[in-house]
């Protein structure tokens, strides 16, 4: 049974609409009998002494199935995220799709929202919640999203274009590299906790992109963290180059929420 990803601001209403959709969808349960829907909530799972998003990832990873309905209560707010929990669904082999809860206010100690964009695969199927919390969801297009709707389709690599997809995740696998290298080069040269290192790397587009460096670190941490991020992106191989630049500043960013 599907996933679906609350995001949005603190002061949103997430919680409200978890719960609005937890509802409805048992509502359903009770006609078939069979269905069960989980609330994996981020406050819940912060309450409980657990290591933030990745705990809050772990357990939702746990409860996903192809019988029981997840939903994930949380900010969501970092695109990376909200990548590995798509490639949690499409690994588990489940539709999902993500409810953006419109409102709130930024929070200090929370990274700033990275608008969710539907051409995105992992920000589709989207959907956005009325603005006034008295209002409902959009329930009958997110019951067809979620249950009408066939799961992501096998890796391409396994069935249509191998050689293109393998081709794309050398290049991720070498941009990923270039990455690790250069910032350990930056710490050889110097960098200390509290700067930001430059990435002036092939593969990472036009725009600058770096990342803060929140304290040393190793080689080796970095290249378990680069194992972990391709193992996620081997889930489901992008279908051409465009896709580097993007994949290479969610690695940055997963990096950065790893690096605490």
């Amino acid at each position: 049974m599907p996933l679906v990803v609350l995001c949005g601001l603190p002061g949103s209403g997430k919680s409200r609409r978890a719960e609005e959709l937890r509802a409805a969808l048992r509502a359903k349960e009770e006609s078939g009998g069979e269905r069960r829907v989980f609330v994996v909530a981020e406050a819940e799972v912060a309450a409980g002494g657990s290591g933030g998003r990745a705990a809050l990832r772990a357990e939702a990873e746990r409860l996903l199935s192809r019988r029981d309905v997840v939903i994930v209560d949380a900010g969501s707010e970092l695109k990376s995220f909200r990548y590995e929990l798509y490639c949690l669904s499409k690994h588990a082999g489940t539709p999902h799709c993500l409810v953006l809860c419109p409102g709130g206010a930024p929070c200090s100690d929370r990274p700033p929202l990275e608008a969710p964009d539907s051409r995105n695969r992992w920000d589709w199927p989207l959907f956005v919640a009325p603005a006034d919390l008295a209002e409902p969801l959009p329930l009958p297009e997110i019951r067809a999203a979620l249950f009408e709707r066939c799961p992501p389709p096998p890796n391409k690599s396994t069935r249509s274009q191998p050689l293109q997809a393998a081709g794309f995740l050398h290049q991720l696998d070498r941009l990923t590299q270039d990455m690790v290298a250069a910032l350990m080069a930056a710490q050889r040269n110097g960098a200390q906790p509290g700067q930001f290192v430059s990435m002036a790397v092939d593969g990472l587009g036009q725009e600058a992109q770096g990342l803060l460096l929140s304290r040393p670190v190793s080689l080796a941490e970095l290249s378990r963290l680069r194992r972990q991020f391709l193992s996620y992106a081997k889930m489901h191989p992008g279908e051409g180059e465009e896709n580097l630049p993007q994949l290479g500043g969610m690695f940055l960013q997963y990096l950065s929420r790893n690096l605490q």
